[in-house]
């Protein structure tokens, strides 16, 4: 099926006001997004006043983007990597003790290649305490790590990771979560 772009419309998705995402914008750019600022507790503040919900003693590395965080949960000491995207067109829900190591994409929204206007469809993506996800993995719109599964790097997870189950690569195949 050919897609027709010009039909595109997201009619319903409403991720939040606008001035609060061109403030928002700014923001990420300054104390998130640059290398020039460590400084959790600010990002920390900045989060909570944007609206995430963000428990005691999360870590926040340097070259982090996140989309809305008004959309964003993270639990009690939790780790988020260097250049991790969180792409939360909606709920992104992080647990606590969970890292989430470097490079780590994490994305709720896509587009439905089916539809000639290729229309948006978001789904929320939880990941629940005591879980690892490694370096570079992408983390899929719906998917849910339960409590206490480690996802080995570079892995692409598009459903349900059962909890506390290993997923690695093997024999140089890329193993992958349905």
């Amino acid at each position: 099926m050919k897609q027709n772009l010009n039909e595109f419309s997201n009619i319903g998705y409403n991720p939040g006001p606008k001035i609060k995402i061109f403030i928002w914008y700014y923001i990420s750019l300054i104390f998130f997004e640059s290398a020039y600022f460590p400084v959790y507790g600010i990002k920390l503040l900045l989060l909570r006043a944007f609206g995430a919900k963000i428990g005691r003693g999360v870590v926040i590395k340097p070259k982090v983007k996140i989309k809305f965080p008004w959309h964003l949960s993270v639990g009690d000491y939790s780790w988020i990597g260097e250049q991790v995207w969180i792409d939360n067109q909606c709920a992104v829900s992080i647990g606590h003790n969970v890292c989430i190591s470097q490079g780590v994409y994490i994305f709720c929204g896509n587009h439905n290649y089916k539809s000639t206007s290729f229309d948006l469809f978001v789904k929320p993506v939880r990941i629940e305490s005591q879980s690892w996800i490694g370096a570079k993995a992408v983390i899929c719109p719906g998917s849910l790590i339960e409590e206490g599964a480690v996802v080995s790097a570079c892995l692409r997870i598009t459903g349900r990771v059962k909890a506390n189950e290993v997923l690695k690569m093997s024999n140089n195949f890329l193993i992958e979560a349905r």
